[in-house]
């Protein structure tokens, strides 16, 4: 029989997976071994249980979040079963929206490809990258 403190514990790279983080669960595992998931301000291993009440620091692409679990599952459902699972901390969220507001002004003004580059634009591309100047 299993006890009720392994019962609500589970794998920190299957929780990960479940509450929607990361698309498959070696992802996950490879995130956690890379040091870009911290439970508790700690580096971790994959195999780590993960209870409820435990902090969670995972640096994503584009962003850092700060969440605390709320509960623990080891099998994938839908997105709104996921969003139970944990809650962000305000911090991250002021944080999140600070840099997404950021990203979007420095993208103002700039014009965006109209579709494929003609013969002329590579040319020049081509030539730009001779000289060094566009990688």
């Amino acid at each position: 029989m299993h006890s009720t403190d392994e019962i609500n514990k589970v794998r920190i790279d299957k929780w990960l997976w479940a509450a929607r983080f990361f698309k498959t669960r070696s992802k996950a595992k490879d995130a956690v071994v890379g040091g870009k998931v911290h439970v508790n301000g700690e580096r971790v291993k994959p195999a780590r249980s993960l209870r409820e009440g435990d902090s969670l620091t995972i640096t994503l692409p584009m962003h850092r979040v700060n969440v605390v679990v709320k509960g623990v599952a080891d099998q994938r459902g839908s997105a709104t079963i996921a969003q139970t699972l944990y809650e962000e901390t305000q911090a991250s969220i002021d944080l999140r929206t600070e840099q997404a507001e950021r990203r979007k002004a420095a993208n103002t003004g700039r014009n965006s490809p109209r579709g494929k580059p003609s013969r002329t634009d590579r040319r020049r591309l081509a030539q730009l990258k001779q000289k060094g100047w566009a990688n």
